[in-house]
């Protein structure tokens, strides 16, 4: 008999929501910790801005080339067994690498980083719809979402606000620390599987890895929804890369603590998210995606303003409209797939998202360097528009509420 997922209200329902909860927090407070220190790896390191934003970029891009092999890991050994040995691996690996003192080793060891961190994005969400009965996915892949912000805000502000009484070294590395408790938490909550079949008992009945990758891959839907993740992940990461660089200069001469602070922001994409997942369940994926992006480039075009307060309300305003798309994104890729290809589909969404953040995390900051914040925040809007374009075309069609 199938498994019909657990219901909201459940004990175990609470525990895997929490457990993937704290799953986001120990992922993404390491992944993206050094971001709130880039301008000091720039001045201690001595090294341009876009170079200090590769430490960024660098575990973003190891995550998107490990996030398809770690799927396969998850399919033949379980979703829980693949991202508790993710995560403690990155733990070890996030607590070596801020004491490097060269950008080359510090680059090396971000990107074996990444490519640990893999394993949760890897298999979160597909372990979530497997273990969830499909009438509250949506919502329950926004609960999830909802704790990679917290993460993603605890890395920065914790090592933001520690570097600025220390180094950016200590800062770094008492974010990791903080992982290590929020990796105790998800090996401690995370339910056993119940809806998980081993590859070896699907391999009769289903096909091999390259059927399963290649079916998402001719989906004009599954790449309208990869396109969601490349292009907003992208503009979203770049913003936040050099946010602290546009705030720091004229006419603003804000201080690095206050910079740092900016970062609370991403509390908007932790109501954001399980709001857009909840709507999404009542209304539908699509308006909720395309209404979410609107929100974003309205976020966008206030970051323009040569006024703090208005940039601030600008960027909770860019967070929560990215935080919500990428929600319901994240949480239509695996639902929309066939069967037997979940766990590709959702890996290769974001394989996609990780490298959007990597090649625009560094390219717009190029852009920034080259033609300043006006033309940066140009390109940013560029690419939400260029995302809502393929929403319209490929996505509308899909009936309010359904896959």
């Amino acid at each position: 008999m199938t498994f019909p997922g657990h219901a909201p209200g459940s004990r175990e329902y609470r525990r895997l929501i929490l457990g993937l909860f704290f799953a986001g927090v120990a992922t993404f407070a390491q992944l993206y910790a050094p971001q709130a220190v880039l301008p000091l790896i720039t001045a201690d390191l001595r090294v341009a801005p876009a170079t200090a934003a590769l430490a960024v970029s660098a575990a973003t891009l190891g995550l998107a080339a490990a996030v398809i092999p770690w799927s396969v890991v998850a399919d033949r050994r379980g979703r829980v067994p693949a991202m508790a040995v993710g995560i403690i691996a990155a733990t070890v690996l996030g607590l070596a690498a801020p004491f490097s003192r060269e950008i080359a080793v510090l680059l090396v060891l971000r990107f074996v980083e990444g490519v640990a961190l893999g394993a949760v994005p890897g298999a979160a969400l597909v372990y979530l719809n497997e273990e969830v009965s499909r009438r509250h996915a949506a919502a329950a892949a926004g609960s999830y979402i909802a704790g990679t912000t917290v993460g993603g805000l605890l890395g920065r502000v914790v090592s933001g606000v520690i570097a600025d009484v220390s180094d950016w070294r200590i800062g770094v590395w008492s974010a990791t620390a903080l992982c290590a408790g929020s990796a105790a938490l998800f090996l401690w909550l995370a339910p056993k599987a119940r809806g998980f079949v081993p590859g070896r008992q699907r391999a009769a009945e289903e096909p091999g890895i390259r059927s399963r990758l290649l079916a998402p891959l001719r989906s004009p839907r599954q790449l309208a929804l990869y396109g969601q993740g490349f292009l907003l992940m992208g503009a979203f990461v770049a913003v936040y890369n050099y946010l602290g660089f546009h705030l720091s200069a004229s006419p603003f001469l804000l201080p690095s603590w206050l910079v740092t602070l900016l970062f609370l922001a991403y509390l908007a994409g932790t109501l954001s998210s399980p709001w857009a997942g909840g709507l999404a369940s009542s209304r539908g994926r699509y308006p909720v995606l395309l209404g979410s992006i609107a929100v974003m480039s309205a976020g966008a075009l206030l970051m323009l303003a040569p006024l703090a307060a208005v940039v601030l309300a600008g960027l909770l305003l860019f967070t929560a409209g990215f935080f919500g798309a990428h929600a319901v994104a994240s949480g239509w890729t695996p639902a929309a797939a066939p069967p037997a290809s979940r766990s590709q589909a959702s890996s290769l969404y974001y394989f996609a998202y990780y490298a959007g953040s990597s090649v625009f995390g560094w390219a717009l900051g190029l852009v920034f360097g080259v033609a300043g914040w006006p033309w940066f925040l140009g390109g940013v809007l560029v690419m939400c528009a260029v995302a809502a374009m393929l929403a319209v075309t490929t996505l509308r069609e899909v009936p309010s509420g359904q896959a």
